[in-house]
């Protein structure tokens, strides 16, 4: 058997919004922007690079789903962007106004800091050391 995620649903306010912060704050790839009716589109971006899972920019639909925008996994670090230069993307992320709640350390497994979205979801920005994988 060959399984493997393709993408993860996050629940936006906007879809215009979060494609701008993805793509040009976090400079990600928009993969597909498909109008599906009057109010709902099939919005995917994923980070450059070799491939793997992205993210499925999903509308709130009604109060209950507004109620979990930025906050899907109750305070807990949601998401996990791997980097093969964290000081580089640190730096740019940092000069494109992204917020860092949890500065740079070094840990066994790389070096890592943690940032916030634009609806505040939390990610980690890893660089994982070469001889400990963390996948």
């Amino acid at each position: 058997m060959n399984q493997r995620l393709v993408q993860i649903a996050l629940v936006v306010d906007d879809y215009d919004e979060a494609i701008r912060f993805y793509t040009e704050t976090l400079h990600f790839v928009l993969l597909e922007d498909t109008v599906l009716s009057a109010t709902k589109r099939w919005v995917r971006v994923a980070p450059p690079g070799e491939g793997g899972c992205g993210l499925l920019l999903a509308k709130a639909d009604g109060a209950e789903q507004r109620s979990r925008i930025g906050d899907q996994t109750g305070g807990r670090v949601f998401l996990f962007l791997h980097t093969d230069d964290f000081w580089r993307d640190y730096q740019a992320m940092t000069a494109n106004g992204v917020r860092f709640v949890r500065g740079p350390a070094e840990e066994v497994y790389g070096t890592v800091a943690v940032f916030a979205d634009l609806y505040g979801n939390l990610w980690d920005l890893i660089e994982p050391n070469a001889n400990r994988a963390i996948d």
